[in-house]
């Protein structure tokens, strides 16, 4: 699950309520829907999909520009998972011409969305709800499920298979998009990771160790807290990448845990937008 350290924050922080999560996703929607009209045939295509996953079938959110083939993205997302704030971010990067799939990391035991808004997934209910489906997430879980995404985006009719791919993962999905970019290292050509949990651990499978394996360019972006708490594990990581020789951006962000997400009580707009200005300029390398 997302670093225990955080976990407070998380439940504190508290900066929107509940009228201002809904004003923001309107206002995110809206811009989506105002990009859409400027993607390639003037819309998009959108819907939940169902597709083999690495143990059962798995689903997610996939929406892309409705005419033409385009590079493929795949979504990680925090530990509550696909929801519509996800939707939304999905939707605005499709608009800039991408066949983006957000999953469903829980397809094991749910469907998605298990919550509609991040503050549900963080009540002890729903903690309880997760933490079962967050312990069937091991390396080789995602490994697999990686594997899986990308053999069907490289079937799907939208995507151009000539293209790279890139991944994104917030909270917990960082280390996923870090592991699904060594599972297949010919496919994916960028990682962009935010606030992500779990990068750098003293277990033998930890993400960080996976960095000689990739031939991915990466975008790293720290919450100002994750890094007050653990300043070696950014070091760490830094280190890791300039022995590995990755290419990759590492900045430490002006703001919380959660800050890239619209429904998180940490979500700061202005480094909100820094963060989704680097992730787009990374994949239109693809």
């Amino acid at each position: 699950m997302c670093d225990d350290m955080t976990r407070a924050d998380d439940r504190t922080a508290g900066r929107l309520n509940r009228r201002d999560f809904g004003a923001v996703l309107a206002a995110a929607a809206l811009s989506a829907c105002a990009s859409a009209t400027q993607a390639e045939g003037g819309g998009l295509s959108e819907a939940m999909v169902e597709f083999p996953g690495g143990e059962g079938l798995a689903d997610g959110f996939f929406v892309h520009p409705l005419r033409g083939r385009h590079p493929a993205i795949v979504i990680w997302p925090d530990v509550v998972g696909l929801r519509e704030a996800y939707r939304v971010m999905a939707r605005r990067l499709a608009a800039s011409g991408f066949a983006v799939l957000v999953v469903n990391q829980y397809y094991r035991g749910a469907r998605a969305p298990l919550f509609e808004q991040f503050g549900a997934g963080r009540t002890a209910e729903g903690e309880a709800r997760v933490r079962p489906l967050a312990a069937a997430l091991g390396p080789q879980a995602i490994a697999t499920d990686s594997l899986a995404q990308v053999a069907w985006l490289d079937r799907h009719p939208a995507v151009d298979t000539r293209r790279r791919i890139g991944i994104a993962g917030y909270c917990q999905g960082g280390q996923f998009a870090l592991r699904g970019a060594a599972a297949s290292p010919g496919r994916v050509g960028a990682v962009a990771a935010f606030h992500a949990g779990g990068l750098v651990t003293e277990a033998a499978d930890s993400a960080h160790l996976l960095l000689p394996t990739i031939r991915a360019e990466l975008v790293v972006g720290v919450a100002r807290n994750d890094f007050d708490r653990a300043p070696a594990a950014t070091a760490t990581f830094r280190g890791a990448v300039k022995v590995a020789g990755v290419k990759a951006d590492i900045e430490v962000y002006d703001a919380d845990h959660g800050w890239c997400v619209l429904d998180h009580p940490a979500y700061v707009a202005a480094e909100a937008e820094r963060a989704w200005a680097k992730m787009t300029a990374l994949f239109a390398k693809l």
